[in-house]
This record gives C-alpha cells, sequence and structure tokens, in this order.
C-alpha cells in the first residue's frame, strides 16, 4: 500500500491495514511471558535466600522474587517494592516485580500521551518497538513526515513517540512518530508566526514558483508568496526572469490573513522607488529615447527608465489615423519622445512623438521650429528695424 493510499484510508483505517497478520502478543520475548495477574501488591522486603528476594505482603503472607528481576543490585532490607502473584509453590507465594512494573506502565498510559518507545525490528506493516516490558507497534505512515522507503533505519533507535490506541485485552498499543513532529511542527510554526507582522523584513528561500509568483519559505514551516508585481519596480513577466529556486532573498511582510495561511511578501519595497526622482529626470517637455514595453489599442508604454513607463496615446504617435498601436509600432522599438504631462503622485506619464509646436519630432519641420526658436532667442535685442522676415532668412540660412 502507497502512502497515499494510506493518507487517503485515515489513521485507523491505515493501523487496522498495517497490523493484518501481525500479532502484537507474539512480539513478547518467549521468556518470562507475563501469567494471570491478580493485580499490583506492594510488599516489604525481609530477606534474601540464595537467588530469591523475600517479601512479606501482609500477616502470614511471603512471596520470592528472582534476584534476576531486579536491575543492578538486591533490593535493602525494608524496602517496599510493587509485585504482581506469578503463582505459588507449595506455602511460598511467586512474585514479579517485572510484570508489577508492565501493568504499572499499563494502567498509567493513555492516549495522547508521549512516550519513549525503542524499536528493536521491522516488519511488513512497519515497526516492532517496547515500551519498557510492553510490546509497542508502529505502522510505516505513522513513522516520520513524509515516506520513508527504509525503515530500517529506525530499528535501534529509541524515540518519543504519540500512543494513538491502546487495547489492554489484545495487549496492543499503537504509537506514531508523525504525531509528535506535527505537533513540534505546530508549535514552532506558531513561534515564528510570532515574528511574521506587516512591515517586518525576513530571509527566506525559493521554494517553488508558479506563473503568477514565488513561494518563499521562511522558516519553521511557513511560507509567503510573492507576487510579480511585487518583485520589482520594473515590469516582471514571470517570477524566473527575477529569482531560481533555491535562492535565498530578502522579503517584507506586506499582509497576514487567514490566520497566517496565506502571507503576502514584497521584493521591491525593499528598494529605492524610482518615481521618487523622475520629476527631476524627466520634467515636462523633455526629450528624451524610450523602448516599447507594451502595446494596446489605445497606445503604447514606453519605459523611461526600469520601473518607470509612460504613455503614448495612439493620438500621439505622429502616424496618421491608426486604431491600434502595433499598426504603427512594435514591442522593443526605440522612440525619441517628449513628455507632455507628468503626475508623479500617480505614477502617470504622458508622452507624445510631436514637439512643442506640433512638429514630429525628428522631421524637417521640427528642424526648422527648433532653428527659428534659437534665432528668436538669440534677437531679443535686436533694433527695431530688424523684421521676422530677416528673421526667418537668418533662420534658413542657418539651417541651410
Amino acid at each position: 500500500m502507497t502512502e497515499s493510499n494510506e493518507e487517503e484510508l485515515g489513521l485507523d483505517e491505515a493501523i487496522e491495514q498495517s497490523l493484518k497478520g501481525v500479532r502484537l502478543q507474539d512480539l513478547e520475548p518467549d521468556e518470562d511471558k507475563p501469567r494471570e495477574a491478580r493485580g499490583l501488591l506492594t510488599g516489604t522486603v525481609v530477606g534474601i535466600s540464595g537467588s530469591d528476594v523475600i517479601v512479606e505482603l501482609g500477616p502470614r503472607s511471603q512471596g520470592a522474587i528472582s534476584i534476576d528481576e531486579f536491575e543492578g543490585s538486591p533490593p535493602a532490607i525494608g524496602a517496599k517494592v510493587r509485585v504482581t502473584i506469578r503463582g505459588k509453590e507449595e506455602d511460598l507465594l511467586l512474585l514479579s516485580v517485572r510484570e508489577a512494573k508492565t501493568l504499572a506502565a499499563w494502567d498509567q498510559m493513555e492516549e495522547g500521551s508521549h512516550v519513549k518507545v525503542s524499536f528493536i525490528g521491522v516488519n511488513k506493516g512497519g515497526l516492532e518497538g517496547r515500551i519498557g516490558q510492553i510490546s509497542a507497534f508502529m505502522p510505516a505512515s505513522q513513522a516520520a513526515l513524509h515516506r520513508i522507503d527504509d525503515l530500517s533505519e529506525l530499528a535501534g533507535q529509541t524515540l518519543v513517540c504519540s500512543v494513538v490506541e491502546i487495547n489492554r485485552e489484545r495487549k496492543r498499543v499503537v504509537v506514531s512518530r508523525r504525531a509528535v513532529l506535527e505537533g513540534e511542527a505546530e508549535e514552532a510554526r506558531a513561534e515564528g508566526m510570532t515574528r511574521l507582522s506587516p512591515g517586518s523584513v525576513l530571509r527566506g528561500k525559493v521554494v517553488r514558483m508558479e506563473s503568477f509568483g514565488a513561494f518563499v519559505d521562511l522558516g519553521h514551516g511557513i511560507e509567503g508568496m510573492v507576487h510579480v508585481s511585487n518583485m520589482s519596480h520594473a515590469r516582471v513577466g514571470h517570477p524566473s526572469e527575477k529569482v531560481k529556486v533555491g535562492q535565498e532573498v530578502e522579503v517584507q511582510v506586506l499582509e497576514v490573513s487567514e490566520g497566517g495561511r496565506r502571507i503576502g511578501l514584497g521584493m521591491k519595497q525593499l528598494e529605492a522607488d524610482p518615481w521618487l526622482a523622475i520629476a527631476e529626470r524627466f520634467p515636462v517637455d523633455t526629450v528624451f529615447t524610450g523602448k516599447v514595453r507594451r502595446l494596446t489599442d489605445f497606445g503604447a508604454f514606453v519605459e523611461l527608465i526600469p520601473g518607470v513607463e509612460g504613455l503614448l496615446h495612439v493620438s500621439q504617435l505622429g502616424a496618421g489615423h491608426v486604431r491600434h498601436a502595433k499598426e504603427a509600432l512594435k514591442t522593443g522599438q526605440e522612440l525619441t519622445l517628449r513628455v507632455t504631462k507628468l503626475d508623479v503622485a500617480a505614477h502617470r506619464v504622458s508622452l507624445s512623438r510631436y514637439d512643442t509646436r506640433g512638429a514630429p519630432l525628428g522631421s524637417e519641420e521640427a528642424a526648422d521650429v527648433g532653428v527659428i526658436n534659437e534665432v528668436l532667442q538669440q534677437s531679443q535685442g535686436a533694433p527695431l528695424g530688424t523684421n521676422l522676415g530677416d528673421l526667418f532668412k537668418r533662420a534658413l540660412k542657418k539651417n541651410g
């Protein structure tokens, strides 16, 4: 069964599928299998006889525990121990502290609690483990956040897992490492979200791209999206023009909505705004050379500098009557234009291919007008006898 099928089934169904043909009782070691327990009792150590620890349970009631059941040195005389009754041999009860620990562990275990599980082997459905003396099973789908192809790499490890099912009658304990990891990831995400507020600047890594923007991993399982319109002041057609997968980028948080499930990021907000200097560089009547970036039915958008475009209306094309800018221009074409209107606050620039007197820029008519303007300026202090005809003659002579 594939991981996707397991996710569709849900946890309960996945557990049942994983446990097909597996008896958790068979995971118990052959020796010292628990016998019929009669509950937990508390006794007092009263002596040691050979390989047995003698425990008094009450008046005229004593039992023996194999000294091998005590880890390290045997208990001191007078020590209190918790035991279960395994049986009886003549007048002496046979007791066990090992089974008592197991029974106590069963009583204390709850679904949802975190326990340390030592994984000792792999079967076709998942991993076999032990919680103290209690056998545990972890389905393959619960071993990690993502599919693990070789579960044997977890064998021999002790991991903190969450108890997802307890069946004392069937002696079945099912655990999940995935549940613990998901909880830790959610806690880390919640902590990471405290750093996110509109205006905060963070570093992240581009993890994937779509036509409309790039997704950035901000750490702690948090992802945000930089829309193409927020990548640069210059026009960006596709995110790949600005970034690549795996690249580290600095971003500004623009919005956090839907409880943190939607995080809007920006990159151009950290760049200098080219519009701030446009009034000084391109005042009205400035003549410049720009490149056509976009064509529409009402005109062409021409780039003044990266990040700033002006509109050349069809009425200002200087090519007679046209219905669509593409009839007279091509994308990428360079044009000599004049700024006719400038509104920095609204981010609007109006352009024209005509000079101030209505002559097409670069034409002979425009050149003549320019020479006449120059002669007029030079002749402002000329004698009153100088007439307009003389000025035009001088202009024509200069232009020739």
